[in-house]
C-alpha cells in the first residue's frame, strides 16, 4: 500500500498534478485589470489637475506681464504684443490638452478626442506661424524650409478637420 498515489491532488498550487481553476485565474485577472484601470484613472485625474494648475499659473503670469508693460510703455512694442499673443495661444493649447485628458477620463467617443487633438495641433501651428521670425534661422534656406513645413502641417490639419467634419456629419443619422 505504500506505493499507491495519494487520493487527492496536493494543496500546493505549484504542483504539476494540480490543474488551475479557470474561474480563479479569471478572478485574479479581473482584480489586476481593475487595479490597473484605477491607477490609469488616477493618473489621468492628476494630469488634468496639473494642466488646470498650469493654465491658472499661465493666466496670472500673462496678467502680470501685461500689467508690468503698461507703465513702461512696452505695451506699444509689437514684439511685446506678439509675446502676449504667443503666451495666450500657449494657454489655449494647455486648455485643449486639458480637454483631451478630460475626454479620456469621461471615456468620450473617439471622434471627440480626435477633434480635440486636431484643434490642439491647429492652435499650436498658428502659434508657430505668429512667432515665426526669419532672423532666428542661420540661413534663408533654413527659414524657407521651416515655413514650408509649417504650411504643410497646417494644410494637413485643416484637411483632417474637413474630413472629420464631413465624414462625421454623414455618420449621424437624419432624424425623421
Amino acid at each position: 500500500m505504500a506505493d499507491s498515489p495519494p487520493a487527492d491532488p496536493p494543496d500546493d498550487p505549484s504542483s504539476p498534478d494540480r490543474t488551475p481553476d479557470p474561474s480563479v485565474a479569471k478572478a485574479r485577472g479581473d482584480r489586476v485589470s481593475a487595479a490597473t484601470n484605477r491607477f490609469i484613472h488616477g493618473v489621468e485625474l492628476a494630469a488634468a489637475a496639473l494642466f488646470a494648475l498650469l493654465f491658472g499659473i499661465g493666466v496670472v503670469d500673462l496678467a502680470i506681464q501685461i500689467a508690468e508693460s503698461v507703465p513702461t510703455g512696452a505695451i506699444t512694442d509689437p514684439n511685446t504684443v506678439i509675446g502676449f499673443i504667443e503666451t495666450g495661444l500657449l494657454l489655449l493649447i494647455i486648455v485643449e490638452v486639458y480637454e483631451t485628458v478630460v475626454a479620456y477620463i469621461e471615456q468620450s467617443d473617439t471622434r471627440r478626442i480626435v477633434r480635440l487633438v486636431i484643434y490642439t495641433g491647429v492652435i499650436a501651428m498658428v502659434r508657430k506661424v505668429i512667432i515665426f521670425r526669419t532672423s532666428e534661422y542661420a540661413s534663408t534656406e533654413g527659414a524657407l524650409f521651416a515655413a514650408v513645413s509649417y504650411t504643410v502641417i497646417i494644410l494637413g490639419l485643416v484637411a483632417l478637420l474637413y474630413v472629420e467634419r464631413s465624414v462625421g456629419s454623414s455618420l449621424v443619422p437624419d432624424p425623421e
